[in-house]
């Protein structure tokens, strides 16, 4: 019975595990950031370059903040992540998405903002970090207004 009772113990142990193992990739310096600079300096983006190789394709106006769809896509070659800045939220780095090379440097999502404010886009490339900025106008707030 005790070796029983060891082996699903074991297994519990193991799935238990695997989320755990998830979790140590999560950079909370860079999501915990109060500020917009501060994220950026999170996710080591501290002065990205300027770029129109960067697709934003949001509504320009959201007549509710709790749900603003962005899409975004990168033209920019070896593009390796793409990290969303939504400057006026109290939490600005809403996602960061990592792709394995030779990945189409795609996403959709949904978002939250508080207020009508830029969207920054910073795609990682070749050692290098480059952005483009989006003003999206909010009529209703999505984080508590």
């Amino acid at each position: 019975m005790n070796r029983l009772r060891r082996t699903v113990l074991g297994a519990l142990a193991a799935l238990l595990a695997k989320p755990l193992a998830a979790l140590a990739a999560w950079n909370e310096g860079a999501f915990g950031a109060k500020t917009p600079q501060d994220a950026l300096k999170g996710i080591g983006a501290a002065n990205p370059a300027p770029s129109k190789e960067i697709v934003i394709d949001a509504p320009q106006i959201a007549e509710n903040g709790a749900v603003v769809p962005i899409e975004i896509s990168s033209n920019i070659p070896g593009t390796s992540s793409l990290a969303v800045v939504l400057e006026k939220n109290p939490f600005p780095l809403a996602a960061k998405f990592d792709f394995k090379e030779g990945a189409l440097p795609y996403v959709k999502l949904n978002v939250k903002m508080a207020e009508t404010a830029d969207v920054r886009v910073v795609a990682a490339a070749g050692g290098r970090h480059y952005s483009a900025t989006r003003e999206i106008k909010v009529t209703i707030g999505g984080c508590g207004g």
